[in-house]
Parts: C-alpha cells; sequence; structure tokens
C-alpha cells in the first residue's frame, strides 16, 4: 500500500488523494458489485482512453484499493476486484451514488 505523501491539513485530503482521479471512483463503483476484466471496465467507462484507464487502474492497485489478478493464459487474462481495504470504501461510493442521483433528478437531468 503506498504511503501518504506527507502531513493533511484536513483527513478529507487523504481520501481525495486516493479516491480523487478523474475515474477512481466510478471505476471502484463498478468493482463493488464484483469482479470485472479489463474490457468490461472499458465498456462500462467508454468515456475513459484506454491509457487513462490503465493509470487510474495502476494507481487503485498501488494504493491497495483494488487487486490485480493475472492469469498465465494467451492473450493474458487479467481481472480487478476491490481489495478488503478498498471494501472499506463501499459505504462512501454508495452515499456519493445516491447524492449524484438525488442531484441529477432535482435539476432533470438524464
Amino acid at each position: 500500500m503506498k504511503q501518504c505523501k506527507g502531513q493533511y491539513d484536513y483527513p478529507m485530503e487523504a481520501t481525495l488523494e486516493l479516491i480523487g482521479g478523474k475515474w477512481k471512483a466510478l471505476l471502484l463503483w463498478h468493482l463493488v458489485h464484483g469482479t470485472l476484466r479489463f474490457h468490461q471496465l472499458r465498456n462500462l467507462v467508454p468515456q475513459a482512453t484506454a491509457k487513462m484507464l490503465t493509470q487510474q487502474l495502476r494507481d487503485l492497485e498501488r494504493d491497495g484499493l483494488i487487486d490485480r489478478k493475472v492469469y498465465p493464459v494467451v492473450p493474458p487474462k487479467v481481472e480487478y476486484s476491490l481489495s478488503e481495504f478498498g471494501k472499506t470504501l463501499i459505504p462512501l461510493l454508495e452515499v456519493m451514488h445516491d447524492w449524484g442521483k438525488e442531484y441529477l433528478q432535482k435539476n432533470e437531468i438524464q
């Protein structure tokens, strides 16, 4: 697991450092529902380029939030899942999801 870069004035800074990437929270949200392969994540987050998706997944793995399992087959099979540490974010992700849903409904955004 990654060590904190330094001291923080607020706990929120540490949280945002870990999940604040453009697609990180969304990737974590999709992994709440189970293990997924790269192409499945790519289909769920089509706005992210393959390069960006790869980088965000690497960051999440480095920070101990997801587990990456590589199968020794050709072509390579790689699966991603929430780590035990990552599962501690589920309540936060659920609140973020519910807040976003309410916001979209309130503002009549589809």
